[in-house]
């Protein structure tokens, strides 16, 4: 059994086409993993890389504790099952699901044990002496599946493999692979375009798009915790209904208003912390979304909301015991037309509704989801990045929930009330600078979040290991911190990365060979790292990563950004040249600040000013190819 490890993973063809652009997942060992998006997504790409049948652009590919991004398909220890059964017609079930082994010449008697259990796990014994004309389209499938469990593989990987069946077909498949899974305790990997599909049997789903990774995460999470708006309509039966709006803050409360409409509902602030203040002006254009199901036109419900809406009915669609019924929030909307005041509500199915009747409807506020018009990410993410507060500077002090802390030189912000911006990274349960009582502490995709009260407010912070609640203390990173006038950026944060122009140089040089006895000098193939003008040794291991996924002409022509962290740069005797500008105090933590041409950036340490030399630390280094914009290490 093997977990799989893909970071940086890229797809680009000849002609430019990125088919995959940066994907990163770690999958555990006997993970049953969904890959599902539209087509063109760039889902059966992904896992034709996994297989080995398309070679992989960028990125590293680890299954267990092996590269194998140049290993051949038959030694990477996975099996695939495909869309089409690919069963040789005239060879018996038994001789199609033997085939593989026996071309690796293993023994009669083995063969025979392996075969006669996969016939038994998939309930196929009784059709090992047919051919597959004989078989219907569930029984191929199964047969097809049997090829791939006699391998014994570390990883299944599935191409979509019930899309040729009817419907019933393909639930009762359904529930045959995920017991199949249950059995043989091995990693799958399982690629379809089905919503349902994806969300019956996966631990964790990938949703893509246009070869982007959209969200990662159980489905529970993805249809509750959508991150964008994409995976919001992507993932649920219905569609999710999405109208326009904008936001306005009233004290404690914020109004919710629908655009094309009068529509409008009221819900507590507290549910707008993690939105940023901007799009709390009542000017800033959002997407509303809210499920069928959190919408109600049921009598005794909506007498009880204080969150109903008008929706004129257009058309219902009777599926049995669910009726989905069909309206418009703007009065003269015709409900039929996918527009932004169209709504689809799951109603109760004894009612009956005719078109063009006006109703009540109440609007479940604890399931409203926000996106922004633009970037169509979540405003309201479930892993926060920033904690939005009011603050106020007097005199170098900086004021915010009955909390004082004074400012490190590097922070000069004139006196005055600001927006402040706190990064829930920036936050350590250490120190001194403020009192909390820790509410709650979730593991989302792997990171700790934990709620805290601060006075009056509820904050976030991301830390290194769960902890329990109660009372605790917090310090904040200053140089994490902006303070925001009008939208307007007073205070930034420090930027913690440095990136050079270079490129990738080889030389020949001579150096020292022994042989025997003797030892001579010889000339040798180097390469070299020509990082913003300064040349050091490349790691034969970095060189061969770049050759191997740029092509040998463009390892050495293309430009290429470096990228490391402020840390991980030193002062040195031979390096890229800068000129040292100034000290950025941040009290416990000094930085001198430097300049190479127009660029800026930030160097952990102090140096007295004047021309300086910076050495980077090679095996923290990143490396982009500039052009097509991919990370190549």
């Amino acid at each position: 059994m093997a977990n799989l490890s893909l970071k940086h993973i890229y797809k680009v063809y000849p002609n430019g086409t990125k088919a995959v652009n940066d994907f990163n997942m770690e999958i555990e060992d006997k993970e049953f993993i969904v890959f599902v998006g539209p087509s063109g997504c760039g889902k059966s790409t992904t896992l034709r890389m996994i297989a080995g049948l398309e070679d992989i652009s960028a990125g590293e590919l680890m299954i267990g504790e092996n590269v194998v991004n140049d290993m051949e398909p038959k030694d990477r220890d996975i099996a695939m099952v495909f869309q089409n059964y690919a069963l040789y017609p005239h060879m018996t079930v038994f001789e199609n699901i033997a085939f593989g082994l026996r071309l690796r010449k293993m023994p009669k008697d083995e063969i025979n044990r392996r075969v006669t259990e996969a016939a038994e796990i998939l309930g196929i014994t009784e059709y090992l002496g047919k051919k597959p004309k004989e078989m219907s389209g569930g029984q191929r499938q199964r047969v097809s599946l049997g090829r791939a469990i006699v391998r014994e593989p570390k990883v299944m990987l599935l191409d979509e493999p019930l899309s040729n069946l009817d419907a019933k077909l393909r639930t009762q498949m359904r529930s045959e692979i995920a017991k199949l899974h249950a059995k043989l305790k091995t990693t799958f990997i399982y690629v379809t375009h089905d919503q349902i599909e994806a969300m019956t049997m996966g631990t964790r789903i990938v949703v893509m798009k246009n070869g982007f990774v959209q969200q990662i995460d159980t489905p529970k999470n993805l249809y509750n915790y959508p991150g964008n708006k994409f995976v919001a309509g992507f993932i649920g039966t219905p569609q999710m209904n999405f109208f326009e709006g904008t936001l306005l803050k009233k004290g404690d409360k914020v109004e919710i208003n629908f655009a094309y409409s009068d529509a409008k509902i009221t819900v507590p602030y507290s549910m707008m912390y993690k939105a940023k203040p901007a799009y709390l002006d009542g000017k800033t254009t959002v997407y509303i979304g809210l499920r069928a199901e959190a919408v109600s036109v049921n009598p005794a419900t909506v007498k009880a909301s204080k969150s109903v809406i008008k929706v004129r009915v257009s058309h219902t669609e009777e599926l049995g015991n669910q009726t989905l019924l069909y309206g418009d929030i703007n009065m003269d909307g015709d409900g039929y037309t996918e527009s932004s005041t169209r709504i689809i509500i799951d109603a109760d199915g004894s009612l009956e509704y005719k078109p063009g009747d006006i109703i009540d409807a109440a609007l479940d506020i604890e399931k409203v989801h926000l996106f922004d018009r633009e970037t169509e990410l979540s405003i309201l993410p479930r892993l926060p990045e920033y904690n939005y507060l009011d603050c106020a500077v007097k005199d170098g002090t900086l004021s915010f929930l009955g909390t004082q802390i004074k400012l490190p030189a590097a922070i000069n912000c004139p006196d005055g009330k600001y927006d402040l911006l706190i990064p829930t990274d920036a936050i350590t349960l250490k120190g001194g600078d403020a009192e909390i009582n820790i509410v709650s502490c979730e593991n989302v995709n792997g990171k700790n979040l934990i709620s805290f009260e601060l006075g009056t407010r509820t904050m976030f912070a991301v830390v290194p290991a769960p902890v329990k609640c109660g009372k605790g203390k917090i310090s904040i990173d200053l140089k994490k911190i902006s303070l925001l006038s009008d939208g307007a950026a007073v205070v930034s944060e420090m930027p913690s990365v440095v990136r050079f122009e270079g490129s990738l140089m080889k030389e020949k040089v001579k150096e020292e060979v022994t042989g025997g006895s003797k030892t001579k000098m010889k000339k040798v193939i180097k390469f070299f790292l020509n990082i913003g003008g300064y040349k050091m040794l490349c790691p034969d291991a970095v060189a061969d990563k770049l050759i191997t996924a740029m092509g040998v002409k463009k390892a050495f022509t293309d430009k290429l950004i470096y990228e490391c962290g402020v840390y991980d740069l030193q002062f040195a005797e031979e390096g890229v040249e800068a000129e040292a500008v100034r000290i950025a105090d941040y009290g416990k933590e000094k930085f001198t600040v430097c300049k190479a041409g127009e660029d800026e950036f930030f160097v952990y340490g102090q140096h007295d000013g004047g021309n300086v030399k910076l050495l980077p630390d090679v095996e923290k280094l990143s490396i982009i190819q500039a052009d097509k914009n991919i990370r190549m290490i």
